[in-house]
């Protein structure tokens, strides 16, 4: 009988119409090689949590899903991401617009330097969303009102946003994103830096946005991914060793390296 294949192993599950795909993607830093040859679905209205140890490339990965990675020099990428169906590093995408479908929530909140309200609007206004005051207010109120933070703020919607706290401000960066109405929503560790209250806020929040979008989490905190996600995928020294349900990733990983990971055996 033939040896099965490493990747044959660990080979993800067919994933039906899926929101975003990777096939085959490589990223190097100049002559570094950071992923290799990733594969992976992202299912729509569902929360994908990246684990694994830490410069195992799973926020390079996160940043290729909207070319984030394209503002570093030296980074070279080949393979395809699709959102739809549709190769979002062909040529004529428009960059911008894609950002815009695809929004992102980094690790430290980065509030600018603008009023709650300007946040919030900034993303509508450049965008051209908007006719008038009267359509700006109502998607800064309900982009609020998602982010779980209206109640909070409605009445010092002017003043600086810096002046929030730490968990406020990431609902805000959260509430900034989804007033462009993205599709996808990219968060890079968003929690590591918030404390358990407003990580437990930030979480709730996850939860009820995978309603109306597609959301990919990367986090270091296992308890979170089994948490928000309903898919989990363990990357390893550039890799994807394997992807499922994320129950059954946590009670039952096909591959050893996972089961090694999430046992605390390494990582």
């Amino acid at each position: 009988m033939a040896a099965v294949s490493q990747s044959a192993m660990t080979a993800e599950p067919s994933v039906a119409s899926p929101k975003m795909t990777a096939r085959d993607l490589n990223l190097f830093y100049s002559d570094n090689q950071a992923l290799f040859d990733v594969n992976l679905d992202i299912v729509e209205r569902q929360v994908t949590a990246l684990i694994g140890p830490s410069g195992c490339g799973k926020s390079t990965f996160l940043r290729c899903l909207n070319r984030m990675n394209d503002t570093i020099d030296g980074v070279t990428i080949n393979g395809k991401v699709t959102l739809d169906n549709r190769d979002i590093y062909d040529k004529h995408i428009d960059v911008v617009q894609l950002r815009a479908r695809i929004g992102m929530v980094f690790q430290k909140p980065n509030p600018f330097p603008k009023s709650i309200y300007d946040n919030v609007a900034y993303g509508p206004r450049i965008h051209g969303l908007v006719n008038s005051r009267d359509e700006l207010d109502e998607i800064v109120m309900t982009s609020l009102e998602r982010a779980g933070l209206l109640k909070e703020v409605k009445d010092r919607l002017q003043s600086p946003a810096t002046g929030l706290s730490g968990g406020q401000q990431q609902r805000l960066c959260i509430a900034r994103a989804v007033a462009v109405s993205p599709e996808v929503i990219l968060m890079d560790e968003p929690c590591s830096a918030l404390d358990p209250i407003a990580t437990a806020k930030v979480e709730e929040l996850i939860d009820e946005l995978r309603s109306n979008y597609t959301i990919v989490i990367v986090t270091h905190s296992m308890q979170q991914a089994a948490r928000v996600s309903q898919r989990t995928a363990f990357f390893h020294l550039g890799k994807l060793v394997e992807v499922g349900e994320t129950d059954q990733i946590f009670t039952n990983p096909k591959d050893e390296r996972t089961k090694g990971y999430i046992t605390g055996r390494f990582g």
